[in-house]
C-alpha cells in the first residue's frame, strides 16, 4: 500500500541516512533494541499505517518488521527535511 514511501525509506537507510530522535533513544534502551535492530525492521519489515500529526500536518509511519533476531519490532517513522528518515520511536510487538 505504501510501497513507494517504504523504498526511499530503505534507500536511506541503506545509505546510513538516518537519525534517531532522543525520545527513540530512550524507547531503545527500555525495550532493547539496537540500531542494527531498527535497521533491519525497516529493510525487511512492511508499512502497516500512516498517521497524520495533528500540529504540523506531517505524514509519518508505523512499520512492522523483526530486528537481527527474528523478534517483533514496531518502528514510527517519517521523512525529515533534510533528506532524512527520522525514526520517532520504537517498540517491542507481542509475539
Amino acid at each position: 500500500m505504501f510501497e513507494r514511501e517504504l523504498r526511499r525509506f530503505r534507500s536511506l537507510v541503506r545509505e546510513r541516512k538516518y537519525i534517531i530522535t532522543f525520545h527513540a533513544l530512550e524507547a531503545m534502551g527500555e525495550d532493547d533494541v539496537l540500531d542494527e535492530d531498527i535497521e533491519n525492521a525497516i529493510l525487511n519489515g512492511q508499512i502497516v499505517e500512516r498517521q497524520i500529526d495533528r500540529a504540523t500536518k506531517e505524514r509519518k509511519y508505523v512499520l512492522t518488521g523483526t530486528d537481527a533476531a527474528g523478534k517483533p519490532v514496531g518502528v514510527v517513522l517519517k521523512m525529515g527535511s533534510i533528506g532524512k528518515v527520522i525514526v520517532l520511536t520504537v517498540y517491542r510487538e507481542e509475539e
